[in-house]
């Protein structure tokens, strides 16, 4: 086993994602490598949307891989993308529809895969995930970064997957009425989905 001293952990370059703006606000200097995230909300509350925004901009630093696993790839994600304004132009933004765990696997394997992964979302893979499966795909992928989308049930990610991912989470995203709030290791914040509709739900308070 090696240890490390206070020199040796200081000296150490970490890969951080470079973040700017709100994103930089809200996220931090997050590491890029080696971690998972989760976004989870209750149902029609802007996760989707929130989560293809955050993709979006992640994809004008480098690849990006969305596994659209719930909608797959029909007009309701057609609406969503076209809500986050992407550039039909990206070709930074990769999506699959579902994909078994095990072919994500090897595809992630593959030299030129991207290095930030979204998964949508965690209902879909529970079974494979559980039982160590999680830590499986965190460990063999030890370049890459994994955003969770979860249902919500009671205030908490749903499923025992879901919460296990929660308690991993490096970033903790909750949605709510169009408003994501940003916790984990980081000072955190808010991001207004859709400013006008959010203030219709929770009043000009929630505006900062």
């Amino acid at each position: 086993m090696r240890t490390y001293t206070v020199s040796n952990i200081l000296s150490r370059k970490m890969k951080i994602l470079e973040l700017v703006g709100i994103w930089l606000e809200i996220f931090g200097k997050p590491e890029r490598t080696g971690k998972v995230w989760i976004i989870y909300g209750e149902e029609k509350q802007g996760k989707t949307w929130f989560a293809m925004l955050l993709a979006q901009f992640l994809s004008s630093l480098e690849p990006v891989l969305y596994i659209s696993a719930e909608e797959g790839l029909g007009l309701t994600f057609q609406e969503v993308i076209q809500r986050a304004h992407f550039d039909p132009k990206n070709k930074k933004f990769k999506a699959y529809g579902y994909l078994p765990l095990a072919e994500l696997r090897e595809s992630l394997k593959k030299r030129y895969a991207p290095k930030l992964v979204f998964i949508d979302n965690v209902t879909f893979y529970s079974d494979e995930l559980k039982n160590g499966g999680l830590q499986e795909l965190v460990k063999e992928n030890p370049d890459k970064l994994f955003i969770f989308l979860a249902h919500e049930e009671r205030g908490e990610p749903y499923t025992a997957t879901a919460k296990m991912i929660k308690r991993m989470a490096d970033r903790i995203v909750r949605v709510q009425g169009l408003v994501a709030t940003v916790g984990g290791r980081t000072t955190g914040g808010q991001f207004v989905i859709d400013q006008e509709k959010a203030m219709i739900l929770h009043g000009s308070d929630i505006i900062k």
